[in-house]
């Protein structure tokens, strides 16, 4: 008896001294991704401040999610904060911010469509892969609004503090961030004429691929936390929740009031944005999602 409880002390101690290497890894690894620098080539686009581009990037800051990482007033805003180690928060990106200040037209462009901060450092918050496609000129038009926000104080850099065992997963590669998600070798998007179309239906659904996939197939979020539910499967095919949805009206009805079309809550979705997106752009992605296969 003495001998099997020796053999499985031993076992137990190699066990957990092999989950310590783990652990003292993960975190040593994820301290490099941290620091590490990435050179992806990034062409500017031309800065505007023209009244037509202040007012679309209006439209698009308050309806593409930015106000829900950083504030209506762009001075930053908390999206997690569970009292247990986890809290997410995004960045001050006004005037007020030094850093943001000096920002070049070339460093929002690595920003915004390809998650990189101005020193090269993947942005570990910044879901990118949503922006990435944005054509230029829509770019242009939300660096204008920011740039004429007024400064804020407060909050300046974005917060990415994880408990132990996310800092482990970071580390072993398990949270992905956005810069390794994106094909950089991809031009700018085309501008489409906005309108209830399929083309312009695909350009509005680019901003859910970081939650629900490339492909809108849906399923866990990678880097979630951990509570989050899966993101549902908006493609045609089986488990798609799109035939819940018998016609633009009752999507429309789910995108301004958060609930299913029984009633029930969804959860994580950032509704504060996504119910003040126009009827011209919900009716184009509506008809997207649900357009015949192959099309």
């Amino acid at each position: 008896m003495n001998r099997w409880l020796k053999r499985g002390a031993l076992v137990a101690l190699i066990l957990l001294l092999g989950l310590g290497a783990l652990v003292a890894a993960g975190l040593m690894l994820g301290e490099q991704r941290m620091a590490r620098r990435i050179d992806i080539q990034v062409t500017p686009v031309s800065l505007r401040s023209d009244a037509a581009a202040v007012e679309r990037g209006r439209y698009l800051f308050g309806s593409r999610g930015c106000v829900d990482c950083h504030g209506a007033n762009g001075g930053g805003a908390t999206l997690v904060d569970d009292g247990k180690g986890l809290k997410l928060a995004g960045p001050n990106l006004t005037a007020g911010n030094p850093r943001m200040a000096k920002y070049q037209p070339v460093d929002w462009v690595r920003s915004i469509r390809h998650g990189l901060g101005a020193d090269g450092r993947a942005l570990r918050l910044m879901p990118s892969e949503d922006y990435n496609r944005l054509t230029d000129d829509d770019l242009a038009s939300i660096v204008a609004y920011v740039r004429q926000l007024p400064p804020q104080s407060g909050q300046l850099d974005g917060v990415v503090q994880l408990p132990l065992p996310g800092r482990v997963m970071y580390g072993l590669g398990q949270i992905p961030e956005a810069v390794t998600k994106i094909d950089h070798s991809l031009p700018p998007a085309k501008a489409v004429p906005e309108g209830v179309t399929l083309e312009h239906g695909h350009y509005v659904a680019q901003m859910c691929a970081g939650c629900h996939g490339a492909n809108l197939q849906g399923g866990k979020i990678a880097g979630a936390p951990p509570d989050w539910p899966a993101a549902a499967r908006l493609a045609l095919g089986e488990g798609s929740v799109m035939p819940h949805y018998k016609d633009a009206e009752t999507f429309i009805a789910m995108m301004r009031s958060g609930k299913r079309p029984d009633g029930t809550a969804i959860e994580v979705m950032p509704f504060t944005s996504l119910k003040t997106m126009n009827d011209t752009d919900l009716r184009a992605l509506y008809l997207y999602l649900v357009r015949p296969a192959g099309t």
